[in-house]
């Protein structure tokens, strides 16, 4: 058995798969060795943190890698996002990468244990993850023995607010933890990074484009309804209403790549809705996103307000409710929902 940082990490199974691991790349190294000058160099399974950025974002071969090249990979070493060096000794096969289930799935890979509010875990992808144990984020840092319990070979963290305060050493101890600044401010540059450390960077690429072709086939079906339009998101929750700017989830994919202009309201900082600036809100339609019902009392006021049914996109109709479970998430399966969603509003 081995143990690290007081938790008991790894049993005589994980031992012999890492052996394994070790001869297969002593294998290919031999090998390599007897191939003529003519042959491609093998590349390093240790990257420094500018070659694991390369790699990340290099283009995928079109098929998946036959598993002795996979293997080869490991250990891979690769630095984080906020600095962090960490070894991944073999191809990871329980991930647990809290509010990035989207992104794994997207990957073909089920994680060991799945996010939750403390109410409900992300409902959209419930299909894709039945049996998959929840662990609750809903009063902050789960407990790090529950997280232990279910042996993950992989932690990776979405943003830098997890790893906080001595949270990342807490995490590391359990299993290699990587580290993102912000992974829903660049979500290709995050799956292409999951597909490296994954060893999947094939299939990173083959969701990138299918996502891709989604996006484009949308523009098209939209056409004259986006070109030129405004769009504005309202989120409601129990602390009252606000914008919801370009910067990430839904806001982004209505501004960055349906191509909707932002209302001037929001471009000006202006995130906080106030009754007294709706008069002077630019937008050809409104999206409106309730927060776990948590806005329901906002909701229900601004509905009933005169100001709220004086604006011309209420009168005509261009004003939508949504779906917070995914408008408010990240990955391409939450996106691509909510590109339908557009398109169906729009074009019914």
């Amino acid at each position: 058995m081995i143990s690290q940082g007081g938790f008991t990490l790894a049993s005589t199974t994980k031992t012999k798969a890492l052996l394994l691991g070790q001869l297969l790349i002593l294998s290919s190294v031999l090998a390599a060795c007897g191939n003529d000058s003519n042959s491609e160099s093998a590349v390093s399974p240790s990257a420094s943190a500018s070659g694991s950025a390369a790699a990340a974002t290099s283009a995928a071969p079109a098929e998946s890698a036959p598993a002795s090249e996979e293997a080869s990979a490991y250990p891979l070493t690769v630095t984080d996002e906020l600095g962090h060096t960490i070894t991944i000794p073999a191809k990871p096969e329980r991930v647990f990468a809290p509010t990035m289930e989207d992104s794994l799935l997207a990957l073909g890979v089920t994680p060991a244990i799945q996010w939750s509010n403390g109410v409900e875990p992300q409902n959209y992808l419930q299909d894709l993850l039945a049996g998959v144990p929840e662990i609750s984020y809903g009063e902050g840092s789960p407990s790090f023995e529950a997280i232990l319990e279910q042996e993950p070979d992989l932690i990776v963290l979405h943003n830098s607010y997890y790893a906080d305060e001595g949270l990342y050493e807490q995490y590391s101890k359990i299993a290699p933890t990587y580290a993102f600044k912000s992974a829903s401010e660049d979500l290709d540059g995050a799956i292409r990074t999951l597909g490296q450390l994954l060893g999947e960077e094939a299939k990173a690429e083959e969701a990138k484009q299918q996502y891709s072709a989604r996006v484009e086939a949308a523009k098209t079906q939209l056409g004259s309804l986006s070109e030129g339009k405004r769009a504005a998101i309202i989120r409601f929750n129990a602390k009252g209403m606000f914008f919801m700017n370009s910067g990430y989830f839904s806001g982004y994919v209505l501004t960055h790549e349906l191509g909707f202009g932002e209302s001037n309201l929001v471009t000006e900082g202006a995130f906080e809705v106030s009754l007294e600036a709706l008069p002077t809100l630019d937008a050809d339609y409104i999206f409106l996103i309730n927060d776990g019902h948590l806005g329901d009392a906002a909701l229900k006021s601004l509905k009933i307000s005169a100001v709220w049914n004086s604006l011309a996109a209420v009168k005509e109709g261009r004003v939508f409710e949504t779906n917070a479970d995914y408008w408010l998430s990240g990955g391409y399966i939450a996106q691509g929902k909510v590109v339908d969603d557009v398109v169906g509003f729009l074009t019914p």
